[in-house]
């Protein structure tokens, strides 16, 4: 983690604290977790309730802030796995129970076979033949119909398991998105990250990484409202997704930070794809769209770095944030690659504000 990253962290960590205070909420994890992504602004909804509950000079008790976090935070997702693994597992134990009945009539059968053919090495007239080649037949037809039952048992389950394999698949991509924004989220690039990493360490290809942050956001944000902070955000997540193609990843980093994972990419290439999204970011002239009010264009700062084999995803990540800061530092609106700053060392690392 950088000193920067650290910092925000920090800051978030702090404001969670003080409205636990400020409210006589009890420290719970989940009441500190509920907080804390209030004070990170992740959450526009969250955001939006809490802040109408704010306005009418209240503050929220033990009892909303639990509605809240189960209202919000409270992830279906693994709801919804249970419901998928309660359904798997009834279909599996329907298919069980249509085998064991399947191979209990086929033993019950064999044992016919068996009786029967100890009844023809004896010598027995017709009558006695009659009714054996009778009793076959009907266990013969008796097995059949246990087959088809089987065979239309096990086709329902192959068709349920297959849609309850779509039903695993649309939960795993769900959790993988940012739902603001819509893009990848922090849990899906570090997963793309670690995969990066490995797959260049491996092949010794190139990888790059790309932080991105929109330029004095919270100020943004605070004159104009949560709405129109959520259409920049998400504006800015479609324009990087946008100038982005094959198998890079643009995921949401945090607040109004993004990162792009550029497998492939060389530092040069991946400074032309940062300058065409700090470009296309800068040529879009935001409305209000409520009043079409132009409420001017939107900037943000860019920092890159390229991977070496010595890398761990932290220290990657650490140098596209010093980079990044750099870009604050030089003016933000720009793009600051390892290649152009004479010493990383130099660049700095604190009392440069993120906004």
């Amino acid at each position: 983690m950088s000193d920067h990253e650290f910092t925000r962290a920090l800051g978030y960590a702090n404001a969670a604290l003080e409205l636990l205070k400020k409210s006589s909420i009890p420290p719970y994890p989940q009441f500190y977790e509920l907080l804390y992504t209030y004070a990170t602004g992740v959450n526009p909804s969250l955001n939006h309730r809490i802040n109408a509950i704010f306005a009418t000079g209240n503050s929220p008790s033990a009892s909303l802030a639990e509605t809240l976090y189960n209202e919000f935070l409270k992830s279906d997702v693994n709801d919804r796995m249970s419901t998928v693994s309660e359904r798997m597992q009834v279909r599996i134990e329907a298919v069980h129970s249509a085998i064991d009945h399947a191979m209990t009539t086929a033993n019950a059968y064999s044992g016919s076979l068996q009786s029967a053919q100890g009844d023809l090495e004896r010598d027995i007239g017709p009558e006695a033949l009659k009714a054996l080649a009778t009793r076959l037949l009907a266990e013969t037809r008796r097995m059949q119909d246990t087959n088809r039952t089987l065979e239309q048992k096990l086709e329902a389950s192959r068709e349920d398991i297959a849609s309850l394999q779509r039903d695993l698949d649309d939960v795993r991509r769900e959790s993988l998105l940012d739902p603001l924004t819509k893009i990848a989220n922090r849990k899906s690039f570090d997963e793309g990250l670690r995969a990066g990493i490995a797959e260049a360490r491996q092949t010794g290809g190139p990888l790059c990484l790309i932080l991105i942050d929109i330029d004095h956001f919270k100020s943004f944000n605070d004159t104009y409202g949560h709405q129109t902070g959520d259409q920049v955000l998400r504006l800015v997540a479609m324009t990087i997704k946008s100038n982005i193609k094959g198998r890079d990843l643009a995921a949401r980093y945090g607040g109004e930070e993004f990162v792009a994972i550029l497998p492939n990419t060389d530092i040069n290439g991946a400074s032309i794809v940062a300058e065409n999204v700090r470009a296309a970011i800068h040529g879009k002239e935001l409305l209000k769209r409520s009043t079409n009010e132009k409420l001017g264009r939107i900037t943000a700062s860019f920092g890159i770095a390229a991977f070496r084999p010595s890398d761990t995803a932290g220290s990657l990540i650490e140098r596209a944030d010093r980079c990044l800061y750099a870009a604050k530092h030089a003016g933000r609106n720009c793009v600051v690659t390892e290649n152009t700053i004479a010493d990383l060392a130099e660049a700095p690392k604190t009392g440069v504000s993120a906004a």
